[in-house]
């Protein structure tokens, strides 16, 4: 059974630290006014844009025994890297904690760090909404925001793969293939 807008913010102030609990209602904010302007619905882009990060409740070292306790398989990239568990473990925690019964949301919650494969409308959105809420500040974001306001959706993911990309490259990172995959395609489709 699904829970309320205003319970499940409640549940979620209580489970993260503040600073985290503010980011998600920026996202949640910023996905709701993406999906007015891509016509998605409105109602799951917030539900996905507030709990997106609610798996952040676990410690980055608690991520793999979370993953392996729902069936999640983990792959060598979240094993050097566990933080990129918590879109997953969130994916599942939303039904398991939350009442969330919406696949899209689900799945835009377990896309939201690497993107993937098929991406959706709202998969894109909770990507995006993520990069560019009202918190974040680094350099390049301000170009973000001014695409979210004027261009497609594919051109605007684009944009923020290919800055992601290049982020975690010059830092000498590893680049999740899932990541690799969402930009090729929206390349691939766009130029065929």
């Amino acid at each position: 059974m699904s829970m309320d807008y205003e319970s499940m913010r409640s549940l979620l102030q209580k489970s993260l630290k503040p600073s985290r609990y503010e980011h998600s209602l920026g996202v949640a904010e910023t996905a709701a006014a993406l999906a007015r302007r891509f016509g998605v619905a409105e109602e799951q882009a917030m539900v996905a844009g507030l709990l997106h990060d609610c798996a952040r409740e676990f410690p980055n070292e608690n991520l793999i025994a979370e993953a392996e306790a729902r069936q999640i398989v983990v792959e060598p990239v979240e094993r050097q890297m566990p933080l990129l568990l918590h879109a997953y473990v969130g994916a599942k925690l939303v039904r398991e904690k939350y009442g969330v019964d919406d696949t899209a949301v689900s799945q835009a919650i377990w896309r939201h760090t690497v993107g993937g494969a098929d991406m959706t409308k709202l998969d894109k959105i909770i990507w995006f909404a993520d990069m560019i809420e009202p918190r974040r500040d680094y350099p390049g974001v301000e170009e973000l925001r001014a695409l979210a306001q004027t261009a497609d959706l594919d051109v605007m993911v684009l944009a923020g793969l290919t800055q992601s990309i290049i982020f975690v490259a010059q830092r000498g990172g590893l680049i999740h293939p899932a990541t690799i995959t969402a930009r090729n395609e929206i390349l691939l489709r766009n130029k065929g």
